[in-house]
């Protein structure tokens, strides 16, 4: 409890112009007194970039030549941009690597989730060990799994060899130009499932008994029980991870950089990777800047159009 005399102490102390100050204030003003510096900060370390960024897009700016003379080039960066067949190649790579990243981590978080929701001896321990590689930084999956893709010592060939009887030595995941994209996959797969689980597991226990009682009994099947009231139920909490990954996976970056580099030539060289070449190797600031633009116009448009689908099967 506060001391009385202190609390008269301190009223006593305060200088009269503050205090009819602050006592003319509604609560209204006083929170956004509590706020502002916040909404500032924000504003500054989010905002200004991006229209920073903005403006650098119609300049020829090279931040290696800083005292170049600075020409307003207009829309010729976004131009080049949407013109050039690499940026289209490295868009597909991105698209290939985001479809199957997202389809392989929603089955198998799905079925995880489906069999850990069933109480099982064992079931905290079996959970924990899942979550475990989502724990793991980027640069410690992609280091742990460059020695799973060796060809000489690595157990990944290994494994496939104990299945299909090819020689371990014959293929290299991450040499190959036609394994490399497949090779990210996997272990961004391995990495993220997890993820996944956790939300389609909340989605699958926030789910009421009754309704499966109620279900028994109608004497509905258990497949029947699936599809009209565990999917349409879990339905939005999948497509909440959908978005998440989405959008993760759009900005991949570090474990694509550990794995492969971009390479075997450019097979996995997806846009963050193709816009930091264009940023810190070419030193094109300008059109990376509009680089960064258009990925961020992309991903934003697609977001909001699934912002919207998500929120009507909310409503449903």
């Amino acid at each position: 409890m506060s001391n009385p005399d202190s609390s008269e102490t301190t009223a006593r102390t305060t200088p009269g112009n503050f205090k009819s100050a602050v006592t003319g204030l509604s609560d209204r003003a006083i929170a956004w007194i509590f706020v502002a510096p916040t909404i500032f900060l924000l504003l500054a370390v989010n905002i200004f970039p991006l229209i920073w960024t903005i403006v650098l897009s119609f300049t020829n700016y090279r931040v290696n030549r800083p005292n170049r003379d600075v020409e307003w080039v207009g829309l010729k960066n976004y131009q080049r941009i949407l013109t050039d067949n690499g940026t289209w190649e490295t868009m597909q790579a991105t698209a290939h690597f985001l479809i199957w990243t997202i389809v392989l981590q929603v089955l198998i978080g799905f079925a995880l989730a489906y069999l850990i929701n069933k109480k099982f001896k064992g079931n905290d321990l079996w959970t924990t060990i899942i979550v475990l590689p989502m724990m793991l930084s980027p640069a410690v999956v992609g280091t742990f799994w460059t020695f799973l893709y060796q060809p000489q010592i690595g157990l990944f060939n290994y494994l496939v060899t104990f299945f299909t009887g090819a020689d371990p030595a014959s293929f290299s995941m991450i040499g190959d130009k036609h394994l490399a994209p497949w090779s990210i996959i996997i272990a961004d797969t391995w990495m993220w499932t997890p993820f996944v689980m956790l939300i389609c597991l909340a989605g699958l226990r926030s789910i009421p008994d009754s309704i499966y009682e109620a279900a028994e009994c109608d004497r509905a099947s258990r497949w029947r029980q699936f599809w009209t009231i565990t999917f349409p139920l879990v339905l939005p909490f999948l497509m909440l991870a959908v978005l998440f990954r989405g959008i993760e996976n759009f900005k991949m970056f570090d474990l694509v950089v550990q794995l492969t580099g971009g390479g075997p030539g450019n097979t996995t060289t997806l846009t963050s990777i193709d816009l930091k070449r264009e940023a810190f190797e070419k030193w094109r600031t300008g059109q990376s800047s509009a680089y960064a633009v258009v990925l961020f116009v992309t991903v934003f448009g697609l977001a909001s159009i699934y912002v919207k689908a998500l929120n009507k099967v909310k409503d449903r």
